[in-house]
């Protein structure tokens, strides 16, 4: 009892999130249950790897951005163009990932083999060693760090996808024994497939961004320090002799509470730093734990999952045998208008996951500086995402469902154009939010002496995220499910590689944020931008709407 009533005094945020997934949990577990009863066995498997490598993955992501600012004192961004090449690096090595597995023709090793290195990367980070401000070997040791985790990645996360695509594959061909009928209901069932799948990815990103920043407050509770999101820059500034008449008196303001501060500014501010960011390092351990309980779920689960490579490569060399001149010339004209359509929803997709990933760089700025986050973190709001994932998913499945039974089920590209509107929505809210307040850029709005009652509340953001996810459910397990649909069977690997060096793409765009969102003069023209991006996507999408489900709908039927 004692240990619920701190967790609501001292964390009242983490409480409601605890209290409101213990609510909803048995309605999800049921609709879950209810219907997995009806795909592939091997589902559940394949998601609990994922979500155990997912969890590892969100701890790091939820404070990366903010994490590499408060270490090393560089610019916003500096860190917004470290994390975008980070992000880059996560997803467009899925390509070459995808291409070892199929060429080796064990996807199964190539995902153990990607925990791992994974685990190291994470390992490296969780050692709290320091050298100063700025550039430095521990820099270079970070930047390491996260290139092991990226290329870990690049070797998991596409073929795991890969796996999940054929286990409907399989499914799809023991359901046609039975009959048409049965064959067209298992067809349906493979959008839900990845919705499910995609809840489980997110089940460990609502808990895993209360953990860095729970770490850190309690490690600088135990060195008798308190947290505050300007101080490791202001203290950066002031260690480094460039801070301003300004920022200097702001600095002494937010230190008048540690008498050590008084005597000896330059000290305390080296003595925060350190221990602001060991709580961060400490917090890195947990990464490695989930990697280990994701490798053991996998070694544990895998000789129930197929091998795609292998079953593919038989199938195929038969039926290269037996066909004509004119089949195989009809068969390389069916790949080359699936390939070309994989491509077209990849160049839309970009946008989206510019637009979309903004969370963990202008937006997670904009937590930090517009938002009201005295009791809350700005980097606990990253769970706010993963949180309406779990929420929303069953409804949106019970959506589609409900248009299917009545004959007007929505097709997977008109699904991903909506999902791009509703991205637009979020980005809307945000110009009209910003422009009614008056806010200037970050550099003239936090340097105003009122500006803490001028913040926004946390609301601010819980609306923008509800955009955001819902349009991510119309548009990312959708598209998972849209490669596994048209991607020809012998390249499926590199196909989801393809789909996630698009991510990777968008993800290196968002570089752009930071530099929209302290570049511009007034805040509400950096929404625009995503505003305008995310609206031509969609009626780029719509504009592809037919043609797009003309090559769906004929790859269902080969």
């Amino acid at each position: 009892m004692d240990f619920i009533t701190n967790l609501w005094n001292n964390n009242r945020p983490l409480a409601m999130l605890i209290a409101g997934l213990i609510v909803v949990t048995p309605f999800i577990i049921f609709y879950v249950r209810k219907a997995l009863k009806e795909h592939p066995k091997g589902l559940i498997p394949a998601a609990l790897s994922n979500m155990g490598e997912r969890f590892g993955y969100y701890i790091m992501n939820a404070v990366l951005s903010l994490f590499i600012c408060s270490k090393f004192g560089v610019p916003d961004q500096v860190a917004g163009i470290m994390f975008a090449v980070f992000y880059f690096l996560i997803y467009v090595l899925s390509l070459p990932g995808g291409i070892i597995a199929d060429r080796t023709q064990n996807y199964k090793r190539t995902i153990i083999w990607g925990i791992i290195v994974m685990a190291l990367g994470y390992c490296i980070l969780s050692v709290p060693v320091f050298s100063g401000h700025g550039f430095s070997w521990v820099m270079v040791l970070t930047m390491f760090a996260l290139v092991l985790i990226a290329c870990g990645n690049g070797l998991f996360k596409g073929n795991l996808q890969a796996v999940v695509g054929q286990l409907y594959d399989d499914f799809e061909a023991e359901e046609a024994k039975k009959g048409p009928e049965a064959l067209a209901k298992a067809k349906g069932k493979r959008d839900t497939g990845f919705q499910i799948f995609y809840v489980f990815i997110n089940i460990g990103g609502v808990i895993a961004p209360f953990i860095a920043p729970i770490i850190r407050n309690w490690w600088l509770g135990v060195n008798g320090m308190v947290y505050n999101a300007q101080l490791p820059k202001l203290c950066h500034n002031y260690v480094a002799g460039t801070i301003g008449a300004e920022d200097a008196e702001i600095l002494r303001s937010l230190t008048e509470q540690y008498p050590d501060a008084a005597n000896n500014l330059g000290a305390f501010c080296d003595s925060y730093i350190t221990v602001f960011n060991t709580g961060v390092h400490y917090a890195f351990i947990a990464s490695v734990v989930a990697m280990l309980i994701s490798l053991t779920i996998f070694l544990c689960t895998k000789k129930g999952l197929p091998n795609p490579v292998k079953k593919v490569a038989v199938a195929t060399e038969e039926k290269v045998v037996e066909l004509t001149k004119e089949e195989r010339e009809a068969l390389a004209k069916d790949v080359k208008q699936r390939m070309a359509g994989l491509y077209a929803v990849l160049g839309v997709c970009v946008f989206f996951w510019f637009a979309f990933h903004q969370n963990a760089e202008s937006l997670s700025f904009f937590a930090r500086d517009f938002v009201n986050t005295t009791s809350i973190p700005p980097e606990i709001m990253q769970c706010i995402n993963p949180f309406f994932v779990i929420i929303l998913t069953p409804i949106i499945m019970w959506l589609f469902a409900a248009f299917a039974r009545k004959g007007k089920e929505v097709s997977t590209p008109k699904k991903i154009a909506f999902g791009m509107g509703i991205a637009a929505c979020a980005y809307l809210f945000l110009v009209l939010l910003c422009g009614s307040l008056g806010y200037d850029k970050p550099s003239v709005f936090l340097k105003d002496p009122n500006y803490v009652s001028m913040q926004v509340g946390p609301w601010a953001l819980i609306v923008t995220y509800f955009f955001l996810t819902v349009a991510e459910l119309f548009i990312s397990p959708l598209g998972l499910s849209f490669v596994s649909k048209i991607a020809p069977k012998h390249i499926q690997g590199i196909c989801q590689g393809l789909w996630l060096s698009a991510t990777a793409i968008g993800n290196l765009l968002i570089l752009l944020g930071p530099i929209l969102y302290n570049g511009m003069p007034k805040l509400w023209m950096c929404w625009l931008v995503f505003l305008v991006i995310c609206g031509i996507a969609m009626g780029v999408m719509f504009g592809m709407l037919k043609w797009l489900e003309k090559i769906t709908s004929e790859k269902q039927e080969a």
